[in-house]
């Protein structure tokens, strides 16, 4: 194994170097030996048969750029996560058409782990997934020869029906922009001193969430996909004890202990409002689908941050080439 990030991240990537490799405690305990720890791309990329791309949604581009000198026919590139249209993102900075199967590109449709890193080198896994993750390429075919590819390691991940499941299937986006909203004073006063789950997860905040899944349901229902409401889901991988809103979060075993973030300024309202909600609110759009609470949600945070989200588009169905389809066009796309 070997692991790049970009050389403005020096510290991970010095940390592993100097130790060779990564402790785990928690659900996975050991140490993973890491051959090579560093900014060079080529030796990262050079023979590798599958290239996971592990990041937030703003990271995937500037991945696929760096990529695309290096990557060469037949190797498979993994997004992880999806993020809402991570592969196809990706596929498309490579400058491949989508149905192109020279570098096949699948993505997840949520990370296999809840982890977090807790020192140099050293990470604690909260929960390993025991269900309830989903993998496609684009194109759709090629899908159970990757999923066979990663079923030693991850034997729960199951495939999807294409890589619109997979976006949709991120409930990142109903989950912690309403938690951090409504948790914002706490979050700045004390810089994140507040158990992210069990303290931000009331029963008002719950009723939100639930407004905000039933619209990302609708959507995949537009497009003739079952997408399981979150708590459904959350049960199946292990995070949640009971399938509700409330407590279901409050109490899950999977979150237990997860701080909330130091500052707003953060990936739950940057990646999942800016990116995720932005696409679901603009899928909602092309597809006719109605979607308040994703809009109602998108306006306050972006009044609370002095953004503007949905002008950014940072994710998008004309970002992603996708706009003008209806949703016979995306399917058949994809498939």
């Amino acid at each position: 194994m070997r692991l790049f990030d970009f050389d403005q991240f020096p510290a991970t990537i010095a940390a592993v170097a100097a130790h060779g490799g990564i402790d785990a405690t928690g659900e996975l305990l050991g140490f993973a030996p890491v051959a090579h720890s560093g900014h060079d791309i080529e030796r990262a990329l050079d023979d590798a048969v599958l290239v996971v791309a592990v990041g937030p949604a703003y990271s995937t581009k500037p991945f696929a750029e760096v990529c695309r000198p290096h990557l060469r026919a037949g190797q498979v590139v993994l997004v992880c996560p999806s993020s809402c249209g991570g592969a196809i993102e990706f596929k498309q900075t490579l400058g491949l058409d989508l149905r192109d199967t020279s570098i096949v590109v699948a993505d997840t449709s949520t990370l296999p782990y809840a982890v977090r890193i807790t020192a140099p080198a050293e990470i604690h896994v909260y929960l390993k997934l025991a269900g309830g993750i989903h993998l496609a390429t684009v194109p759709a075919a090629e899908t159970m020869r990757v999923l066979s590819t990663v079923a030693d390691v991850y034997p729960a991940m199951s495939p999807a029906v294409s890589v619109l499941e997979t976006s949709l299937g991120n409930a990142n986006p109903m989950i912690h922009p309403a938690i951090s909203m409504c948790s914002a004073a706490q979050i700045e006063r004390t810089g994140g001193d507040l158990l992210f789950y069990e303290e931000g997860c009331t029963p008002g905040v719950a009723r939100l969430m639930e407004a905000v899944d039933s619209e990302r349901v609708a959507l995949g229902a537009a497009l003739g996909l079952s997408i399981g409401r979150d708590p459904d889901v959350g049960f199946d991988q292990g995070y949640m004890a009971e399938k509700t809103y409330y407590p279901g979060y409050m109490a899950a075993p999977g979150f237990r202990g997860i701080k909330a973030q130091p500052r707003l300024d953060h990936r739950y309202f940057n990646e999942d409002a800016g990116y995720g909600l932005v696409f679901m609110r603009d899928l909602g759009r092309q597809l006719g689908v109605p979607t308040p609470t994703m809009d109602a949600v998108l306006t306050i945070v972006s009044a609370m941050m002095g953004r503007a989200y949905v002008a950014e588009g940072k994710r998008t169905m004309k970002s992603l080439g996708l706009d003008g389809l209806s949703a016979a066009g995306l399917v058949g796309l994809v498939s």
